[in-house]
Formats: structure tokens, sequence, C-alpha cells
């Protein structure tokens, strides 16, 4: 009797337990999920897309790029003694850079300062700190005599496509043996126009007999 009543306290309480097993094992599982959920790492989260640096990519020592007009003529000439590209604005800063470029005429023009900052095929460079441009002297198609012309000043935006000189800051303008200061600059090559503004000051030579200006 006591072995039959012991069985049967046994199989009640496993009645029991049979009963509330899914709700014991759906409890188990909610917790293992909460468990997983709290503690795996977060791998989807987007990431915030960081702003482009202002940083150099690429550095260069004792360089020369050259650029060519579709026909293969050399357009120009940009030499350095250090270079180095930034990617976010894809431009090439240069210390004590050296530029010569021929325009599809043939004219020449040169320039050199402490520091440039060209875009990337060369076509528009900045020139900073002793800033010198130079168009030599030439004779139009119609035989016109051009006089030679040099631009100084600290600060110098020379265009090599359209022929322009700019610079917002005070420059020095010789033309032939006349010589023009101000305090501002825009130089159009293709129509020969300088605007000066400012303080504007000229030195006119006297014409040579015989020489045209």
């Amino acid at each position: 009797m006591k072995a039959k009543r012991v069985w049967n306290l046994l199989r009640d309480g496993f009645d029991r337990v049979t009963i509330y097993l899914p709700i014991i094992v759906t409890l188990v599982l909610a917790l293992g999920t909460y468990w997983l959920v709290r503690n795996a790492p977060k791998l989807l989260e987007p990431t915030p897309k960081e702003a482009p640096k202002h940083e150099p990519d690429f550095f260069m020592r004792g360089f020369v790029i050259k650029n060519f007009l579709p026909s293969g003529d050399l357009r120009s000439e940009l030499f350095g003694n250090e270079g180095r590209h930034y990617p976010d604005t894809d431009t090439i800063e240069v210390d004590q850079v050296r530029v010569r470029s021929v325009s599809p005429q043939g004219l020449v023009t040169r320039a050199t300062a402490n520091r440039g900052l060209s875009n990337a095929d060369g076509t528009e460079i900045q020139l900073f700190g002793n800033a010198i441009v130079v168009r030599e002297a030439s004779t139009s198609a119609n035989g016109k005599a051009n006089p030679r012309l040099e631009f100084r000043g600290e600060f110098l935006h020379a265009f090599l496509d359209t022929e322009r000189v700019k610079s917002h800051k005070p420059v020095t303008l010789i033309r032939g043996s006349d010589q023009f200061t101000a305090d501002s600059l825009d130089y159009d090559n293709l129509t020969g126009v300088a605007h000066l503004q400012g303080r504007v000051r000229g030195l006119l030579m006297p014409s040579t007999p015989g020489v045209k200006r």
C-alpha cells in the first residue's frame, strides 16, 4: 500500500508538471530571445556618412605635369618643388610653382609664385606670394606688334583657357615700358582690355620715334 501511495503521488506530480510544461517552455524561449536581442552585435545599424576631409591623398616632389590639346600640341606645363593633391576639391597645391602655357595661336605665358593652387586639368591656377605672370611680346597675324605684358602682386588668378588674369588685391601691370598700379585687376587678353579699380596710378613713357606702341 505504501508503494502504491508513493506511485500515485509521483504520477500526480508528473501530471501537474505536464499541464504547465508548455507555459514553462514558452517562458524559457521568451527569456532566451530577450537575452539574444540584448546581447547581439548591432551590425545593421546605419553608420552616418562622414563629410569629406580636406586632406591630401598623394604627394609629388620635383615634378612636372603636362597638358596637351586634342591635336597633340602642348597646352601647358606645371612645375613644382612639392605638390599635394586634394580629392575633395580635385585640386593640386604646389610649392614654388612655375607655369608655362602656350595658346592655340602660339603665344607663350609664364607664371611663378611661392605657392600655387591648380585645378585638375591645369587650365586655372591661383598664385600666392610674389606672384608674377608674363605674356611674351608677339606679332599678330595682321602684323600688329603686341608688347610684353607683366603682372605682379601677392595674389593673381590666371585662367589659361580664356587668357584672363584677375586679382582682388593690389597689382602692378607693366605693358612694354608703361607701368600701372591698382587695388584690383581684371585683364582679358582676347579683347586686350584691362579693368583697373581702386587707387589707379600710371606711368606712361614717351614713344620712341618710328616705333609703334
